[in-house]
């Protein structure tokens, strides 16, 4: 017996927000299958608006959003979803009319956003198929980089050591002060070599559009990490070309071509600090662990 469920993501992040919508094949005799059905981003760019603009999203932001969340619920409709979940993140969290902005959609909307936590964002995501990932005896730095923060997760022989959520995003890095970013790396460098110093042969996880378009670029075959080495080459890269050179040679869209190389430098660090030679990219993110969830009625 096939039975076929269609659940929704909508995930607004600091950099852009994004819809996702997956089929759940369920059968006797097999795990359930994930299916991404659609995926429609729109770079409505939050925490430019929170980290800069005194921490409060914009009149111009907010209707954007409001159009954009018509126009999620539409296509939620032709596509016939039975249940979905809105999350927001750290744009959201941090700005002083969020909970006012959440309101508003919802009134205007009838779409219903949940602001989360760091924590429960780091959760949401571990419950995808990374676990596949962190099965055996190896360890691993799961690091998911979002624009307005970065989740790091400590996983050994399958289980959790330890996970933290650091204000350190790449739409963030992008607009603070060069004292302030250097403050914040310092911080994360402590973390990680406390939480990673007695663990051998440590690989990373990681996660986000970055990582993901990085993967892309690299011509890698599914499954197989990115080194060190080629990370930091591609680094090198991309630091050397202008925005202008990024977008019109590399393909990158607008709000991409920018937020890559702080991106690239998080994910640098994390493998420096340590000591992972690769990093492996399963394509995993928020929306695809709101869909898990949904699935597994944790969240409601």
């Amino acid at each position: 017996m096939l039975e076929i469920k269609k659940f929704a993501a909508i995930d607004i992040g600091s950099n852009a927000i994004r819809l996702l919508i997956s089929n759940v094949i369920i059968s006797d005799d097999k795990e359930p299958q994930f299916k991404k059905s659609s995926l429609v981003r729109v770079p409505i760019r939050l925490g430019a608006d929170v980290f800069v603009n005194e921490g409060i999203i914009s009149d111009a932001n907010i209707s954007r959003m409001i159009n954009a969340m018509e126009a999620f619920k539409l296509l939620m409709n032709i596509h016939g979803v039975e249940k979905y979940k809105a999350c927001a993140t750290s744009a959201m969290r941090e700005a002083s009319n969020g909970e006012v902005v959440v309101k508003e959609i919802f009134n205007k909307t009838g779409v219903k956003i949940d602001i989360i936590g760091g924590k429960e964002e780091a959760a949401i995501i571990s419950s995808t198929d990374l676990n596949e990932l962190i099965e055996g005896d190896n360890s691993y730095l799961y690091v998911d980089v979002g624009g307005g923060s970065t989740e790091f997760t400590v996983f050994s022989k399958g289980k959790i050591i330890n996970s933290k959520s650091f204000k350190m995003g790449t739409v963030r890095l992008l607009n603070n002060k060069k004292s302030v970013n250097k403050e914040m790396f310092a911080s994360v460098e402590k973390w990680i070599k406390k939480n990673t110093k007695d663990l051998k042969r440590i690989s990373l996880i990681g996660s986000g559009g970055n990582i993901n378009k990085l993967f892309k670029m690299s011509g890698r075959t599914e499954g197989k990490p990115i080194s060190f080495i080629y990370l930091n080459a591609q680094y090198q890269f991309l630091k050397n070309m202008s925005y202008d050179e990024r977008i019109s040679e590399l393909s990158l869209n607008p709000d991409r071509a920018d937020v890559i190389i702080p991106a690239t430098k998080i994910y640098l660090s994390a493998m420096k600090w340590s000591g992972a030679r690769k990093i492996y990219v399963p394509k995993i993110g928020l929306s695809d662990g709101i869909i898990k969830s949904l699935h597994n009625n944790t969240l409601t």
